[in-house]
């Protein structure tokens, strides 16, 4: 994928035509000009329609990557050159300080806790280049002490050990006061700002402790059944002393937020970003727990408030689903210029049968969708997605500069062609107490003329079907977590002093929590500020902040060869930060949910103030399939690969080799999380809903339906859903296969009338809304519940 923030030069004809037919107009020779947004569109509505072979992706969703890959993600390729400096530097401290000519490898275990203990008191010398040389030993220890290894398992197995052994013997404390003073560290800082291209050099000493620091975290969180006794106290210490404040220290990640926010302020242009927030996701992953954990804690607290138990774990259910097909553009469009107009349809025999047919197949799962073929967008519609596209550049730019800006975007129309399924829906439908109130109250309105208030057990005078739904709803009735933690926040406010101070528990999440409260909307514009930066989508500006501080080396590419390595370098880069930063927020987000619904909210809305919302529409606004296809990697240059072997003379063939999966690991799991991350905060939130109304998000969601694979496409039908009542009559029939897939993926909520909506009052709310400035949207924001 080619960089963003290397645009050509202008006026070439590449840029200014769009086709490359170089005559400016970009619509060919001998024909009028057309409006440039409105040709940027089709250009993109043409280069989305050209790939739509996708195969069904083998795609597990888990926590994080395989061990290897998040080793390797830590290290640029411009790093590869310090690995073999971290080799020297140990061996030369280790020929001085080991007298026998053994290796660390045929070392006892006592002999090699007496070397790191000397390798800790050397480290707190003065001189900072004597300092540097026994961080950069300890790194090649955390690294697997490669030398001495004939292959990429025993440089894997040996980097556990040693960081087992590191942790043991108290490296991370004496690491963490080193990091300290190198963020106080106000010479670097001044030394940097004063440079007017910051690159790689300028990090040397934060890049060598992060990455012992981050070795250490990701080696000791992984848990295998063959670790020994000691290894897993050694975790769960670990563990408690991330989570909690020791001698009255914050925790460890509030230090890695607070690195975020001094960057993104321009006080420390030269911190490596990319280290300091994988470490800070991986801190968080560590300790409060990845998915599976959050799973457990779920069931647990459920059980604590006696709820009954789960029906379903919606990552397992989602592993058991198939990818929907999207049909083929080319076919469709074709079939439907050569099709007769629907007045001579209906004369022809056959025809009816052919129609019944079509709608029939609505209720079949397992067989082919005989749907009529979604009508392609008019000029209309054409010109209001580029206009939309144009305001999304415009608006998201004052993400630099104030957090309450909104804006919208748009994209080609798209949806599913075959979805299989075993008989019956794959989830359990679910009603909220407020559904059954809302039943009855309109029951009771219509046969008896008055209500009762949130009584949903007195029955009298309602007609005997009314009885039977009402026993429906109950059936399915869920009672969540949050309901219990409003009530009780309710029943607190009436009688504080009865009802006595509540108890908070110390949990990993509620300090984690307390220590953000102070500056968390400054964490949120800083993580969001940083993933406008790394989106693919984002345009190169002058005022956005430099992310690549640590991915550009002193000197500049001078061949081919290595521009090319160095491009693959900085999109590969770019796609560490947004998997890190995605991870981070959906984690942040479930684990705060859990702990309390208030604090949930409260992130929640500092997210949407900041235009997360939109943001999330620029990143999807693209060709998503060739993001998550992106083959931005160089496997002989990958950690730990690139430690045993030498390095062989880079070709354009090389180069260009990668891996040979089908799709790209990280890449889709950022997409994923980004869903999850919009519909946290889309969910039972009108106003929020209608801002994806408003910034036009269906055509660039449906497109994103390309991508054959279940997860992703359960949550980009979820967050079609919630809207499709707002999108118009026309809109539902022209996209029935996206709401026959809607229907078949996304769970149920009886009640709701997702399919139909009220039409008057929504055209008229939805044309209120289109017909508003931008910048005026927001007074939608005053219907949101401001929780403090």
């Amino acid at each position: 994928m080619d960089d963003p923030a290397a645009p050509g030069p202008a006026g070439s004809p590449a840029n200014d035509n769009g086709n490359g037919n170089g005559n400016g107009n970009g619509n060919g020779k001998g024909k009028p000009a057309v409006p440039k947004g409105r040709e940027t569109f089709r250009n993109q509505r043409r280069e989305s329609e050209g790939s739509v072979d996708c195969p069904t992706l083998e795609f597990e969703y888990g926590d994080s990557d395989g061990h290897a890959a998040e080793l390797s993600e830590l290290y640029s390729y411009t790093e590869n050159l310090e690995f073999t400096t971290n080799r020297k530097c140990f061996e030369e401290d280790f020929r001085t300080q080991v007298q026998d000519t053994k290796e660390w490898l045929e070392l006892e275990e006592d002999a090699q806790k007496t070397y790191v203990m000397g390798l800790l008191d050397r480290l707190e010398v003065v001189s900072r280049e004597k300092r540097l040389k026994v961080a950069r030993a300890v790194l090649y220890l955390a690294q697997g002490t490669f030398g001495e290894c004939d292959s990429e398992v025993d440089v894997l197995h040996w980097s556990r050990y040693n960081c087992f052994l590191l942790y043991q013997m108290g490296t991370f404390s004496a690491f963490l006061e080193l990091l300290h003073m190198e963020i106080d560290n106000s010479q670097a800082s001044s030394s940097a700002l004063r440079k007017p291209a910051v690159s790689i050099a300028d990090s040397t000493e934060l890049r060598v402790l992060l990455s012992v620091m981050y070795l250490m975290v990701e080696n000791i969180r992984l848990e295998r059944e063959i670790d020994p006794c000691g290894w897993r106290t050694a975790r769960e210490t670990f563990r408690t002393e991330l989570s909690f404040s020791t001698h009255n220290e914050e925790p460890f990640a509030l230090l890695l937020f607070s690195m975020v926010t001094k960057f993104c302020s321009g006080l420390a242009p030269h911190f490596p970003i990319k280290k300091v927030l994988l470490l800070l996701w991986k801190v968080v992953m560590f300790t409060l727990g990845g998915f599976e954990h959050l799973q457990a804690l779920k069931i647990q607290k459920r059980a604590e408030l006696g709820l009954p138990p789960l029906a379903e774990d919606s990552i397992q259910v989602v592993k058991s689903m198939r990818a929907a097909s999207p049909p083929s553009y080319t076919l469709d469009l074709g079939e439907s210029q050569l099709a007769p107009p629907p007045s001579k349809l209906r004369g022809r025999r056959g025809s009816r049968r052919q129609l019944l047919t079509k709608q029939d197949s609505l209720d079949i799962y397992n067989e082919r969708d005989l749907f009529k073929t979604e009508e392609p967008a008019t000029e209309e519609e054409e010109e209001s997605a580029a206009d939309g596209e144009r305001t999304l550049d415009g608006e998201l730019d004052l993400l630099e500069q104030d957090p309450l800006v909104p804006p919208p975007p748009s994209q080609t129309p798209l949806s599913t062609d075959r979805v299989a399924f075993p008989k019956g829906l794959p989830w359990a439908p679910k009603v909220r107490q407020k559904d059954i109130e809302h039943f009855l109250e309109m029951s009771r309105n219509k046969f008896i003329g008055f209500t009762l208030g949130q009584d949903t057990d007195t029955l009298v005078g309602l007609p005997r079907p009314i009885h039977e739904s009402v026993k429906t709803l109950k059936q399915h009735k869920y009672i969540s977590i949050a309901d219990i933690q409003i009530k009780n926040e309710e029943e607190l406010e009436k009688c504080p002093l009865s009802l006595g101070e509540e108890v908070v528990p110390e949990t990993p999440s509620e300090i984690l929590y307390q220590g953000m409260l102070y500056s968390l909307p400054q964490y949120m514009i800083a993580l969001l500020k940083i993933l406008l930066a790394a989106a693919p989508t984002s345009k190169a500006k002058t005022d956005s902040i430099n992310i690549l501080a640590d991915v550009l080396p002193e000197e500049m590419p001078v061949t081919v060869l290595q521009s090319m390595k160095l491009g693959i370098d900085v999109n590969r880069h770019k796609e560490i930060i947004v998997k890190s930063i995605s991870a981070l927020l959906l984690l942040l987000l479930k684990h705060f949910k859990l702990n309390h619904i208030y604090q949930f909210e409260y992130v929640s809305q500092h997210l949407v103030f900041a235009n997360c919302i939109p943001l999330i529409l620029k990143f999807f606004n693209q060709n998503i399939l060739s993001y998550i296809t992106a083959k931005n990697s160089i496997s002989v240059l990958d950690y730990p690969c690139c430690t045993i072997q030498d390095l062989p003379e880079l070709t354009t063939e090389s180069l260009e080799a990668g891996d040979n999966s089908q799709f790209c690991w990280r890449n889709l799991f950022s997409c994923i999380n980004l869903l999850r991350l919009l519909n946290k905060l889309t969910k039972w939130k009108h106003s929020r809903t209608m801002m994806l109304v408003v910034f036009k998000s269906a055509p660039i969601l449906k497109r994103a339906l390309k991508v054959k694979q279940a997860m992703l496409q359960l949550y980009v039908l979820k967050l079609l859903k919630i809207q499709t009542k707002y999108l118009g009559r026309q809109w539902r029939k022209s996209n029935m296969k996206t709401m026959s897939a809607i229907y078949q993926k996304v769970r149920h909520r009886m009640n709701d009338d997702w399919a139909y909506g009220n039409g008057s009052s929504c055209s008229a709310r939805c044309s209120c809304h289109k017909a508003l400035p931008l910048q005026q949207v927001w007074h939608l924001q005053d219907c949101e519940p401001r929780i403090c």
